[in-house]
């Protein structure tokens, strides 16, 4: 029986990355964004926080993607300044820019299945950041759990937009390739719930008898439990839920062939 092909979602330049893997476990991988990532063409406060990095007694970074913008300013990490992320996938993208835990202070949640504010939360020391400033850089928009959290703790948290994510254009090329995809059975790799929605958007713009049944009966692998949640909701019937990090998604992916 032929393997299932595996239809990676992510932002182009992380699904090009991720692709790679997977072809190296020996499975063919088709790149299907969900979401598209863009430069903010202001720059200005991304470079202003950067200059006062030793202000903050904590840097947040919510995603890769906030990582790699923000990197592009940075020359040296003050060491003195601890850095939180919710992921596997932050972690790799921190020791791409030089930092991991040999040269910096890196907090992350401690349960690797669910990775994200709430089990990051749990793991800092609230009560050390009364009255200091936390820099917290994220997309243009996001979730403001971690920011309330950390005010009613009494820290001055600031809040970065470094990178703006839209959902691809989902044009005419777009809407063939969907629809060839969802006829047959594929393994879908899906890393955020807003990927999810514009699928399922899409698959209802479509106005195809039964196409969105096709997509609920689609395998989807996730990498947090905030996705998989959003997922049952959604109808799917085959889901996947692993570790955060791009290693145990491939062992997902070779033990469900």
């Amino acid at each position: 029986m032929q393997a299932k092909k595996v239809i990676i979602t992510r932002p182009l330049a992380q699904a090009r990355d991720f692709a790679v893997k997977v072809n190296q476990i020996g499975r063919e991988s088709v790149l299907f964004p969900l979401i598209d990532i863009h430069s903010l063409s202001d720059q200005t406060l991304i470079r202003k926080a950067v200059h006062e990095l030793a202000e903050f007694a904590l840097v947040v970074f919510v995603s890769p993607n906030a990582i790699d913008a923000f990197f592009q300013h940075v020359i040296t990490w003050p060491i003195d300044v601890p850095i939180a992320v919710m992921g596997a996938g932050s972690r790799l993208a921190l020791s791409q820019h030089g930092l991991t835990e040999q040269n910096a202070s890196i907090i992350s949640p401690a349960n690797r299945l669910k990775t994200d504010s709430e089990t990051l939360l749990e793991v800092l020391d609230v009560a050390s950041l009364a009255g200091k400033k936390v820099l917290i850089v994220r997309g243009t928009d996001g979730r403001d759990f971690l920011s309330d959290a950390l005010r009613s703790f009494g820290a001055e948290v600031i809040l970065l937009s470094a990178y703006q994510r839209c959902a691809p254009e989902f044009d005419d090329q777009k809407k063939a390739e969907l629809i060839h995809l969802l006829e047959a059975d594929h393994q879908w790799v899906v890393t955020s719930s807003e990927a999810l929605r514009t699928l399922m958007n899409w698959c209802v713009q479509l106005e195809i008898s039964k196409i969105v049944a096709k997509l609920q009966h689609q395998t989807i692998i996730v990498p947090h439990a905030r996705i998989a949640e959003v997922a049952q909701q959604m109808g799917f019937h085959f889901i996947t839920l692993t570790a955060s990090g791009d290693e145990n998604v491939l062992v997902a992916l070779q033990s469900h062939v």
